[in-house]
């Protein structure tokens, strides 16, 4: 057998459009107008895509400063390029990336981190599929930068308040090492001349 891919294996493609004009009903007349289009690797978008789209657009408006881009349209592509589990915090720090590479003001970044339950309650995070469909539960949060704040969480299957509590912690935990990776990726990208 094969070993099993990595979360790593997850790969999404993040591409922002605007600010841009807009006209008529999609025009906000205080702040930019943001729509998240979530693309699968293969297919149409369907009813999961649609979720998630909205879970995406939720998050990126909670830090984005869309007051200062008003009567515009942003545009959020991300495409699917592959999907071995924990596909919705892939999305978010993708999605973070692409507003962040856009130069778009943000009052903070945020970064999305998955966590599993497995049947004897023991937490792992940034799942597998496979560790997805055997797990008790699933949970993603979407987390600032800020104070470490929730922005957006959702979760799939049952678990206790306690457990989700500590989900919550370990992926607050997990959060510190992206915003890391965020810092050093941006440090590289400006660091060559």
């Amino acid at each position: 057998s094969s070993p099993s891919p990595s979360p790593g294996d997850t790969s999404v493609l993040a591409g922002v459009y605007g600010p841009a004009e807009v006209k008529g009903s999609r025009e906000l007349p205080d702040r930019a107008a943001l729509e998240v289009l979530l693309r699968p690797k293969v297919g149409l978008p369907g009813v999961l895509e649609r979720s998630r789209e909205q879970l995406l657009r939720q998050t990126c408006e909670a830090v984005l400063l869309g007051v200062l881009h008003p009567r515009t349209a942003i545009t959020l592509v991300l495409q699917v390029l592959n999907d071995a589990g924990s596909l919705l915090s892939c999305c978010l720090n993708a999605a973070c990336m692409g507003l962040l590479d856009a130069g778009l003001p943000l009052a903070s970044l945020f970064c999305g981190v998955t966590c599993a339950l497995d049947p004897n309650g023991a937490i792992g995070l940034d799942p597998t599929s496979r560790q997805e469909q055997e797990a008790r539960a699933v949970l993603t949060f979407a987390i600032d930068s800020a104070e470490r704040k929730v922005l957006m969480a959702t979760s799939k299957g049952s678990c206790s308040v306690e457990e989700m509590q500590q989900c919550l912690a370990a992926a607050q935990r997990a959060a510190d090492t992206i915003f890391q990776f965020y810092r050093d990726s941006v440090r590289r990208k400006y660091s060559k001349s």
